[in-house]
């Protein structure tokens, strides 16, 4: 496909779609452009380069996460949908919070999410630098619940490409594991539940300590009980 007749969003679909399934070290140009039947010298024109291409589409994805009216809804259900929306958006595209480490990541897409954040919480009753430290809580308490599913598709992805079975290699690491836990006796008591799991919680984890902070910030913003 000649660069003419690429678009931008052609481009940074198929950049998502690849990402999705290789994680940032799979994403070339040349394997963007195969996707894309172009030569990469076409994606570079128009996107400038793999860096570029990167952020453009990781900034493509805040617009999967919706944004409620808090007045219509309330702020703590709004901040609800929003979290659990960055959650599922994270968990669905773990390369992005490997990006996060690696590049400057801001954009329309995101600034139109924080934005919104702020709002909900400035409806909370938060005002000026009160408003900007209660959505950060919530935003970096949901970046730590994605990162072990992240870190579990990042693993399967480079012993996958290094030519090993990784549910084999996962299996025995899990295995020699389980040895070292079965000598501390609150370890062990947890050896046969999900939260065993390499990069697993608890079941209901994220939902129950998004509540508890939520339930933090309403008895920050009520004040002291006398």
């Amino acid at each position: 496909m000649p660069r003419n007749a690429l678009t931008r969003e052609q481009i940074l679909t198929a950049a998502i779609t690849l990402l999705d399934a290789e994680g940032l070290e799979g994403l070339s140009m040349r394997a963007l452009g195969q996707r894309l039947g172009s030569a990469a010298t076409a994606v570079y024109w128009h996107v400038g380069s793999k860096d570029n291409l990167i952020a453009l589409a990781g900034d493509q994805l805040w617009h999967e996460i919706a944004l409620p009216d808090p007045d219509g809804v309330g702020w703590r259900t709004a901040a609800t949908i929003m979290a659990n929306d960055l959650y599922a958006m994270l968990t669905r595209h773990p390369w992005l919070l490997q990006a996060f480490g690696s590049l400057l990541m801001f954009g329309p897409g995101k600034a139109r999410h924080d934005d919104h954040l702020l709002a909900i919480y400035e409806t909370a009753g938060f005002a000026g630098p009160a408003a900007d430290q209660a959505a950060a809580a919530v935003f970096t308490f949901v970046l730590g619940n994605a990162l072990g599913p992240a870190a579990t598709a990042s693993l399967t992805r480079k012993l996958r490409r290094e030519g090993s079975s990784a549910e084999q290699t996962i299996g025995n690491a899990k295995a020699e594991a389980r040895e070292i836990a079965a000598q501390f006796p609150r370890l062990r008591a947890r050896l046969d539940t999900h939260s065993a799991d390499y990069g697993a919680a608890p079941d209901n984890t994220f939902q129950i300590g998004l509540q508890a902070i939520l339930d933090g910030l309403e008895a920050l913003q009520r004040g002291p009980t006398r």
